[in-house]
């Protein structure tokens, strides 16, 4: 028996209903997001060997490769939200994206070592031109927000063209030139959006800046998986590794706890699309700092291995900082969820607390142990100030028990 093709070539990008019932993540974006777990494993390698050698220029590449990543998925994503129609064009159209990705992370060592982002930029182009095809689509299927669309699509096809000539051209003005450009880029949605806004979905957008989270935690435990190797590896069991193995999987553990400490959809539906910007802008240092994580713990068990060029202290520093930035980030995502600044007040505490241990000077793997305590503390604070029933449920319990041995006596 045979069926017949129930992915019909082409639908019409209408638009996608933001009230939709249970919207959920499609395979293909899942199977889109595998090409971004090697980008981004990528960029955070290169990070790792440039500060294990002391070359801290390595940060203004890392920044600068992670933004072409995170922006191309970004968009990506809120456009899937809105428009995704799961047709044979919208499946060969991410298709044509998926390898673009694939290209730029090919590039992104040429891009830190050599400095020449050919590569790179011609695998951004890669997945962005396609979604200049995609919004001329909605242009012509959803008059309502047609100008919205032509709006992106211009605004795209011409960052494009630019970014293809200045390649073409040995990149000149460098860096300032490329700063200007990132602004270009970071402003179209928002000068687009005023004229309409897209149909995107809260719950969508949630989980699937919930899977990138994901994605870039993985980083850390990778970093987590080397310091394991090694202890393999060697033979013997060293204190110093075995503290930052129990250290990376603590670390790792309270961040995903404190950025899933509840949903954000709720408060993004009501906010409306100048805060979603915001919460979804913020989110490119979170990301940038968590996959830092996993790159500083690398560097840490460089330290330990003796094949480092820097000192300890600065070895602790790779990891202290991004977990504090990282910390940060998520305080204020929160803070801004619930309308208190007290969330951020606390992060910002424990992230101070990081960042004096980093800079103590211990030895690093009693350093990265000390700083998954802070976290754990902070962690354990949070729960009790926020359900204090666990304890108020013992002491009960201990109260019922007390009085029934006197009763006995």
């Amino acid at each position: 028996m045979t069926t017949g093709n129930t992915t019909p070539w082409a639908r019409p990008l209408s638009g996608r209903d933001p009230a939709e019932a249970h919207r959920a993540s499609t395979p293909l974006e899942l199977f889109f997001d595998l090409t971004f777990v090697v980008a981004i494993a990528s960029a955070a390698a290169q990070l790792h060997h440039g500060l294990s050698e002391g070359h801290w220029n390595a940060l203004g590449g890392y920044f600068f490769v992670f933004f072409g990543i995170w922006w191309a998925w970004m968009n990506y994503s809120w456009f899937a939200s809105a428009y995704d129609t799961d047709d044979v064009v919208w499946r060969v159209m991410t298709l044509i994206g998926m390898a673009g990705m694939l290209v730029l992370a090919a590039g992104v060592p040429r891009a830190f070592n050599e400095g020449q982002l050919g590569v790179l930029i011609l695998g951004y182009v890669i997945m962005r031109v396609p979604m200049v095809f995609q919004w001329l689509r909605a242009a012509r299927h959803d008059p309502v927000r047609a100008r919205t669309a032509r709006t992106y699509a211009t605004g795209l096809a011409a960052l494009q063209f630019i970014w293809v000539v200045w390649a073409l051209l040995g990149q000149p003005g460098g860096s300032a030139f490329v700063v200007a450009l990132i602004v270009c880029e970071v402003f179209l949605p928002p000068i687009a959006e005023r004229h309409g806004t897209t149909p995107w979905h809260p719950e969508h957008m949630v989980e699937r800046y919930s899977l990138m989270t994901i994605i870039v935690l993985g980083e850390v435990l990778l970093s987590t998986t080397g310091a394991i190797g090694v202890i393999l590896d060697g033979g013997t069991l060293s204190g110093q590794l075995i503290m930052t193995v129990i250290g990376g999987l603590l670390i790792v553990f309270c961040l995903w706890w404190f950025y899933f400490k509840h949903s954000h959809a709720q408060q993004l539906e009501e906010d409306g699309t100048r805060p979603a910007f915001v919460w979804g802008y913020g989110h490119y240092v979170l990301y940038a700092a968590i996959a830092a994580v996993g790159a500083g713990l690398g560097v840490c068990i460089d330290v330990l291995e003796h094949v480092a060029h820097v000192s300890s202290r600065a070895a602790n520093l790779t990891l202290g900082v991004p977990v504090a930035v990282a910390l940060v980030l998520m305080g204020f995502l929160h803070a801004r969820d619930v309308v208190s600044w007290e969330w951020a007040v606390r992060a910002g505490g424990t992230a101070g607390a990081v960042l004096v241990v980093a800079v103590a000077g211990w030895e690093t793997g009693l350093t990265v142990l000390l700083i998954a305590a802070v976290l754990v503390a902070s962690l354990v604070l949070y729960l009790v100030q926020s359900d204090p029933a666990p304890a108020e449920q013992l002491h009960g319990t201990t109260d019922r028990l007390t009085a029934s041995e006197a009763q006995n006596e």
